[in-house]
């Protein structure tokens, strides 16, 4: 249905259409009938409750309240359909039920205007569930028009800038994050009932630190000093453990100064748990468990397909270590390359770029040899363990292999999903690669981490033997929703501005 008046309204521009609008408020309020005074309206069910149990409500007098998205006016009697939070509904509306001023008042309300509507439960010959309208109350003026449905909102900037609009006139996007919602809860719920304690931790710190990453920095007038948002929840979260919890976790936002992209966003939502006394073999299955269980929960079943691809989900992931991942994908073995300048030189050879001099290290080498040849060709979901100390300064080394740390990523359709650590709990060895952090960051690595005395003073109380694991939530809401970028998944995502 569409309203009669609206190719009319499409060729007006958004001025005149505003003035109108505005000129219709101002009969309202001069007439004692400002809708903006209404402070309270009693609706008894929304739409969905009605559609859904129609035979509960058949004849049942109903107070209904939502948007006007669709209206047909045919003389004496007219057809309106309303939008709330779940649902849409359609209203029959007549002259003869509302009478004559109070329906002549209804034939000007505007599409986007906001309604109540009390009345009975019917279905229409054409068995559409509706309200027959007894009375019909205007609760807010819509001043400015909602895009044309078909043409307007399509705009993904458009989109992103006027999520309400969106929100309203594209009903799937709602549902996106009222998935979403279910997802952090059914997460939660997980966490809970396997013994962990949800935390709160600071968003502002005076240190940078828990992750390599580039920091916001602001400013404490009060403490004249600078500030960082938070990169990562980790250091917190292990000083919690340092203070005899022994489970816990963080669902929160963490802010990086970094790129955007389909994958990235300044701010985003991360899930950080620690465990006393446990690995990072423990905080694979608990990785399994967290996305196994929420697409079992979500979508009732552990395969979804994402970008062409099904994937399972169900626990059984592959494990593999970086190293033999490479010789997999490209027939070099790291294992057999032991000097920096032998896998700079193997770089060089392959075309692999190295960023700077501070890169220049077989760690790193195996990194981004890693970037090269492995990570697209992860689909299915894949552990990749034992990175490199280098670009690990949190993690445990490997007993039997110094070089190496006990680390994982998890990937799946080429994208990283989690990172997680045997946590590194010797403070001498954790002040060693700090240092090195603020060497790296001094020869002009902008993302490295800085020395954290007070982390190395609690290490110093005594950390137990700890696992620990990161998972990006946004990209696993982007799977389980099958959507391509985080902006879609992410109410309000970072624009610039436009002058």
């Amino acid at each position: 249905m569409q309203e009669n008046n609206n190719n009319q309204e499409q060729e007006l521009d958004l001025n005149q259409l505003m003035k109108i609008r505005r000129e219709k408020l101002a009969e309202l309020q001069s007439a004692g009938k400002d809708p903006y005074e209404i402070t309270k309206f009693n609706r008894t069910n929304t739409a969905g409750e009605i559609k859904s149990n129609y035979e509960q409500f058949e004849q049942k007098d109903v107070t209904v309240c939502g948007r006007v998205i669709a209206k047909r006016i045919m003389g004496k009697a007219s057809f309106c359909t309303i939008q709330d939070c779940d649902e849409r509904i359609q209203s029959y509306v007549s002259i003869n039920d509302l009478g004559e001023e109070s329906y002549k008042a209804f034939k000007t309300f505007d599409i986007g205007d906001i309604i109540g509507i009390t009345g009975f439960v019917f279905k229409t010959r054409t068995e559409e569930i509706s309200v027959h309208a007894k009375e019909v109350t205007l609760l807010s003026k819509s001043l400015r028009p909602l895009p044309e449905k078909f043409h307007g909102l399509k705009d993904p900037d458009l989109r992103y800038r006027q999520r309400y609009t969106d929100l309203i006139v594209n009903p799937e996007v709602k549902k996106t994050f009222e998935v979403r919602s279910k997802i952090i809860s059914k997460i939660r719920n997980i966490l809970d009932n396997e013994g962990y304690l949800e935390v709160e931790t600071p968003v502002l710190n005076t240190i940078s630190g828990g992750a390599t990453a580039r920091p916001f920095i602001t400013h404490h007038n009060a403490l004249d000093i600078d500030m960082y948002l938070r990169i990562a929840l980790e250091l917190n979260l292990k000083r919690l453990i340092v203070g005899g919890f022994d489970r816990v976790y963080e669902i929160g936002r963490v802010f990086r100064n970094e790129g955007m992209d389909i994958r990235h966003n300044p701010e985003f939502t991360e899930l950080e748990l620690y465990a006393a006394y446990q690995d990072f073999h423990d905080m694979m299955d608990i990785t399994e468990k967290i996305f196994s269980e929420t697409a079992q929960s979500i979508l009732g079943t552990t395969k979804v397909t994402y970008e062409g691809n099904e994937i399972d989900l169900a626990p059984g992931w592959k494990r593999i270590t970086m190293i033999d991942s490479i010789k997999e994908a490209c027939g070099v073995d790291f294992n057999e390359i032991t000097t920096d300048e032998e896998a700079v030189a193997l770089a060089k050879e392959r075309g692999i770029e190295i960023p700077d001099k501070t890169k220049e290290t077989r760690g790193d080498v195996i990194s981004l040899f890693f970037d090269e040849y492995v990570e697209k060709t992860l689909i299915q979901p894949t552990f990749i363990y034992e990175y490199p100390v280098e670009i690990s300064p949190l993690a445990k080394k490997c007993p039997n292999n110094k070089k190496m740390t006990e680390r994982f990523e998890v990937f799946i359709c080429g994208r990283e999903y989690g990172n997680a650590f045997s946590e590194l709990n010797d403070p001498i060895d954790q002040y060693e690669r700090f240092k090195k952090q603020v060497e790296a960051k001094e020869a002009g690595d902008e993302e490295a981490g800085m020395m954290d005395e007070d982390f190395i003073q609690a290490l110093e109380i005594g950390l137990p033997p700890t696992g620990g694991l990161g998972i990006g939530v946004d990209r696993l809401v982007m799977l389980l929703t099958g959507q391509d970028s985080i902006r879609d998944v992410l109410l309000f995502p970072t624009m610039k501005p436009l002058n």
